[in-house]
């Protein structure tokens, strides 16, 4: 398993993100949570087995069709064993 930070710039917010990112992560068995920031970027973190978790980044990098991804951070953060994924408000 393993966890990741994930930090998107850009048309992030307005534009389905979270929620899509929501229902890519569960049909790739991903938890964590996406939140919106007070800076216009989406805040992600995300655990899985790794080859689920790669997928899930690059779908990251392009988001829903209405987002254009201008920037996107990664950091390897400890495993927190979430037990699905979730919007944070």
């Amino acid at each position: 398993m393993k966890r990741l930070k994930i930090r998107l710039s850009g048309r992030v917010q307005g534009v389905a993100f979270r929620h899509d990112a929501r229902t890519r992560a569960r049909q790739l068995g991903v938890k964590g949570f996406v939140k919106n920031m007070p800076d216009g970027s989406v805040y992600i973190e995300a655990e899985a087995r790794e080859p689920a978790l790669n997928e899930f980044v690059l779908w990251c990098r392009e988001g829903p069709d209405p987002a254009r991804v201008e920037d996107m951070e990664t950091e390897v953060l400890p495993v927190k064993n979430d037990s699905d994924f979730q919007i944070q408000y």
